[in-house]
């Protein structure tokens, strides 16, 4: 059987191109969801409506022969079924037809370029939304489910991005087509019917990963923190990768928190501690950084960690007593996971290291010593701080 999976474009006959019109022409059966076949209804074509994968196969091996056409909306490239479909057609003769995509047709309304643009689809899903627009001149965001336009210039307001222009794209491609541009803060109670999109530009994106934020940058409070070139050291040890989910045991300040977040761009990480206040102020510094992708829980460890989605890396800056407890929660059998422990005292030294051996993992462990400078009365004097054993393990 003979299947085109075909990109419709925008509104399935204005900004459809030849060779899908072509394809659509041959089928002897449409299939899509409505809002994909009604507009081809006057061809008088065999329709089956459906947008489930599963339910298209066993369609099409009923079939068994000539040729259908599976409709899908932009382009089969761009956050589109059609790559499941296909991994699913091999007994069939398929063949893709592209579209056009949401974002080059409502950039081309805006007058935008789209290549340094960065592709967020929050359509039925959670995404880290002020990250992505930290991070890029251009942030591209589809929507869908429950996350409106304005839930998006709420999110960049909280996090004091309310100067961030917006563009938003509302009922692309038919007749009551809604363009808005302003900032976040503008836009923060606009109202939009229908399937949108929403285009952000940052005059001033991040240009690197932070490691070793300087100390006086993050708000303080009367909780630890991990400080700057133990942090820096922690780092390179965890080596977060862009899409990690990470745990922070015992967070503080959030310091760790947030140059794990400022690494994990599209993972997330889940910091933990038993004081309120230094979960509030975990919160405070996610925002004063623009990290969302930080959630800050209050509660005892390993208790609270059965919430938590499973972490690629472990930073236990606090354990109460309990590493060998928070390790059992943290590694997975059969998974490849890294853990980072900080300890100022011999005896959590020790119970870190055997909390790894513990899990069949040797430990490697590290003193770091830090001398930092001070002026007194015209002199430099040395300022020594309190070493740390920095302890860490892969499970691989």
């Amino acid at each position: 059987m003979k299947v085109y999976v075909v990109g419709i474009g925008m509104d399935g006959r204005k900004t459809l191109t030849a060779e899908a019109e072509n394809a659509i022409g041959k089928a002897d059966v449409l299939i899509g969801a409505k809002r994909m076949t009604e507009p081809f209804a006057a061809l008088g074509k065999q329709v089956f409506e459906c947008w489930k994968t599963d339910d298209i196969c066993a369609f099409l091996g009923q079939c068994g022969h000539g040729t259908a056409a599976v409709l899908m909306s932009g382009d089969c490239g761009f956050f589109s079924g059609a790559r499941l479909l296909e991994k699913r057609l091999s007994g069939c003769d398929a063949e893709i037809i592209p579209g056009i995509s949401t974002p080059v047709y409502m950039c081309a309304k805006l007058g935008l370029s789209w290549h340094d643009m960065k592709f967020v689809s929050l359509h039925g899903a959670q995404g880290n939304i002020v990250r992505s627009v930290c991070g890029n001149r251009k942030c591209f965001f589809l929507l869908g489910g429950g996350i409106t336009p304005a839930d998006i210039c709420k999110r960049l307001c909280e996090y004091g991005m309310g100067d961030t222009a917006v563009h938003i794209g509302a009922r692309l491609s038919y007749p009551d087509e809604q363009l808005i541009s302003g900032t976040a803060a503008e836009l923060s109670e606009v109202q939009c019917a229908g399937l949108c999109a929403l285009i952000t530009e940052n005059a001033a994106p991040e240009r690197n990963v932070r490691t070793g934020i300087p100390d006086e940058e993050f708000t303080r409070g009367d909780v630890p923190m991990t400080k700057s070139e133990v942090r820096a050291a922690v780092a390179s040890k965890l080596n977060v990768c862009y899409n990690d989910t990470v745990w922070d045991i015992g967070c503080g300040t959030g310091s760790v928190s947030v140059e794990c977040a400022l690494a994990a761009n599209e993972g997330t990480v889940c910091a933990v501690d038993k004081n309120e206040a230094a979960v509030k102020l975990t919160v405070s510094n996610a925002r004063k950084f623009g990290c969302d992708n930080i959630h800050a829980l209050c509660g005892a460890a390993p208790e609270i960690l059965r919430e938590l989605p499973r972490p690629d890396k472990v930073f236990i800056g606090g354990a109460g007593g309990n590493i060998a407890g928070i390790l059992g929660s943290a590694l997975s059998p059969g998974g490849s996971q890294k853990a980072v422990i900080t300890a100022v005292t011999l005896e959590t030294l020790n119970e870190a290291a055997a909390a790894f051996r513990e899990h069949r993992i040797s430990p490697e462990i590290t003193q770091i010593s830090v001398t930092r400078t001070r002026i007194i009365g015209g002199h430099t004097m040395l300022n020594a701080q309190n070493p740390v054993f920095i302890i860490a393990g892969e499970r691989t």
